[in-house]
């Protein structure tokens, strides 16, 4: 069944070549079909793959039957599959929003759409430092085009600001697997895990030195502070689905911080143990801090919804940092959540600025939007999402990292932090909600008030928490839904009910995340499965 691990990278590759040869022979009608169709089968292939691994264990792909580690090893274990499959699930949202008008003016939306999907799960799924490096590159040359798309003097100034610190990024990533492999002669994940354990003490300096090259690498993709400065301009200047999408790429840093602290430099590392554990409980604290002046000062939506995302990956790495089994099983948890929320609200950004003609996102009062009750609940939903406000997910994230917290010297200040970022958030959207909805301008902003009341609002958020966002029309509904763009809502409406799923399956997928926090903290299990050949458990 190892094979199976290589068909999330085969069917996005394959899918961007068929797209790229057919781009001048085939209509947009035809390209959009064979994209969605692309991204649903890449989505039950994943289930597949998550099925296979929480079922028979580890899988190992080794490319070409070179054995590790010599040849290319591709790795499915519960973490890579959970990736995967967030990924997959994000896609097919993003992807069913861009369909509907946003991919027109280029005939290379879809082939980049393709290989960003590849280049993120190559990088969940390889076991190779260097093909780590090989994959955030093809993430960076697909994100460049998909950023740029639909041209735009914003979009090509943060585009250049973009690529400009990536590409530095990567240099300082080629120092550091240069060193690594100059000292130790490896570079396959579960191979540097034995090695780095028994580095000699004169060695030690240059392998601690060239870990926190690889940390600071992470931490530019994930975007903490004081990495973070490319990130809001680029996500509030480009269209929404690319926006959307751009949701899983700081995690893509989180997760390459967990995978490299875990496996490499976990409790068997000697001197080199835990590298960056000192460092990134800070970071991590500081970047909630400083994004959420960055939301509290936003004069945009969608600009407020980047430096949500900056938020919620202070909120995750501070999880993550903890290093215990429950704190990084809470992580696990709010990383899907904060991904399809951010996500949920680009698109909802998008829809909000058509409606109000030039004043487009800004945080004035303005015109009022189509169905705006609709919208407006909508809005209300995702706030509560993303602020962690109960019975939602976000607050389940919040709460389990909260718990995880309570043994460890530095609980003051995680609840201070988390707490209070949670509140300025709740703050700054209910200002937002205010200005978009409630102060509203003209006859057509009064009757959309009406309908749009704390009641209606709060009537529509329960019965999002019941059965999903538009359950909650009632005797308005019709006349809520009057003028509404169904098919781009969709797409809100999908995100939004994933984040509902996480609440309804909360127990299950609880269970996955602390089962796989506990494979995490013992990588024994991942260098047997890779180094020995075989399925570890």
């Amino acid at each position: 069944m190892s094979q199976v691990v290589i068909l999330p990278l085969l069917l996005p590759l394959l899918a961007a070549i068929a797209l790229l040869l057919t781009r001048r022979r085939v209509s947009l009608m035809v390209r959009r079909r064979l994209s969605l169709a692309a991204v649903v089968l890449e989505l039950a292939t994943v289930l597949w793959l998550f099925w296979v691994v929480t079922g028979e264990g580890i899988q190992v792909y080794q490319v070409g039957d070179w054995p590790a580690p010599y040849g290319i090893s591709l790795v499915a274990d519960r973490l890579s599959v959970w990736m995967l499959l967030i990924t997959a699930l994000l896609a097919c949202g993003a992807l069913f929003y861009a369909v509907q008008g946003t991919d027109s003016g280029s005939r290379h939306f879809h082939p980049l759409f393709q290989l960003q999907i590849f280049g993120l799960n190559g990088a969940f799924l390889t076991g190779d430092v260097f093909n780590l490096f090989v994959f955030f590159e093809v993430l960076l040359l697909a994100s460049y085009g998909l950023l740029l798309h639909g041209g735009g003097p914003a979009r090509v100034r943060a585009g250049l600001h973009f690529v400009v610190l990536n590409l530095a990024g990567s240099t300082l990533f080629l120092f550091a697997v240069g060193t690594l492999y100059g000292i130790h002669g490896t570079l396959n994940m579960a191979d540097l895990a034995v090695k780095v354990a028994q580095t000699a003490p004169e060695d030690v300096g240059i392998v601690r030195a060239a870990g926190l090259l690889l940390f600071t690498v992470f931490a530019l993709k994930a975007a903490l502070v004081p990495l973070y400065l490319w990130l809001p301009a680029a996500y509030a200047a480009t269209s929404a689905p690319v926006a959307a999408l751009f949701a899983i790429m700081t995690k893509v840093g989180a997760y390459a911080i967990l995978r490299v602290e875990t496996l490499i430099f976990g409790d068997a590392a000697g001197p080199l143990a835990h590298l960056i554990e000192p460092v990134l409980l800070p970071l991590a604290l500081l970047t909630i801090v400083v994004a959420v002046l960055g939301v509290l000062a936003a004069r945009g939506l969608r600009r407020q919804t980047a430096y949500l995302v900056v938020l919620s990956i202070g909120t995750l790495l501070t999880a993550f940092a903890l290093g215990s089994r429950q704190g990084i099983a809470a992580g696990l948890y709010y990383l899907p959540h904060s991904t399809f929320a951010a996500a949920a609200l680009f698109l909802l950004a998008d829809i909000i600025a058509r409606g109000r003609g030039d004043l487009g996102d800004r945080l004035d009062p303005g015109p009022a939007v189509p169905a705006a009750a609709l919208v407006g609940a909508l809005f209300f939903v995702l706030a509560v999402l993303i602020a962690g406000l109960p019975p939602l997910s976000g607050f389940l994230g919040k709460w389990m990292l909260l718990q995880a917290a309570l043994e460890t010297p530095g609980m003051p200040w995680i609840y201070a932090v988390v707490l209070t970022a949670g509140l300025l958030s709740i703050v700054a959207l209910a200002r937002s909600g205010s200005l978009l909805f409630y102060r509203a301008t003209g006859a057509q902003a009064e009757a959309a008030a009406l309908q749009a009341a704390p009641g209606a609002l709060a009537g529509a958020a329960v019965a999002g928490v019941q059965g999903g966002p538009s359950g909650g029309g009632g005797a308005d509904g019709g006349h809520e839904a009057t003028g509404a763009d169904w098919p781009p809502l969709l797409s809100v409406l999908g995100l939004a009910g994933l984040c509902l799923a996480l609440v309804t399956a909360a127990g299950p997928i609880s269970d996955f995340t602390a089962s796989t926090a506990e494979a995490l903290l013992q990588p024994e299990r991942y260098i047997q499965a890779v180094l020995g050949g075989g399925a570890g458990s």
